[in-house]
């Protein structure tokens, strides 16, 4: 299973948790759970006018072994507004723009979706649980 918690925060927030969303899917093979604008096809949807972040921004896929990957979609324009982290503990990462990296079975950490242009940020807690 792959939990996904989100909570969006702007400059004066930082730290806050208040508004936090949370979505979950079992890790089968061709499960999806997308994080974007678009709230028709996002299960974690942000704020419409955070154009920072695309109509569909992240894609979490699992694999046929059970492992969880994320994705950062292209979205319209050729050069993204934001900038795409993935942090486990000490170690960070970028994620490249229509990059995908693998998530760390039975580890959880967080996606940071951060706007160039101004202090606003959407982070996303994951928690990938071991299967037995």
């Amino acid at each position: 299973m792959l939990e996904l918690t989100m909570a969006t925060v702007s400059g004066t927030e930082e730290g806050a948790t208040a508004g936090m969303l949370m979505a979950d899917a079992p890790s089968e093979p061709g499960a999806v759970l997308r994080v974007g604008r678009d709230k028709s096809v996002c299960r974690l949807a942000t704020p419409e006018e955070w154009l920072f972040v695309s109509r569909v921004h992240l894609e979490f896929l699992c694999g046929p072994e059970g492992v969880w990957q994320v994705s950062w979609l292209r979205g319209s324009q050729p050069d993204p507004s934001s900038e795409v982290r993935l942090v486990v503990g000490e170690y960070a990462q970028t994620i490249a723009y229509g990059g995908t990296v693998r998530l760390p079975r039975g580890g959880n950490g967080e996606i940071v979706v951060t706007d160039r242009t101004g202090p606003r940020s959407v982070n996303v807690g994951f928690y990938h649980e071991a299967e037995n």
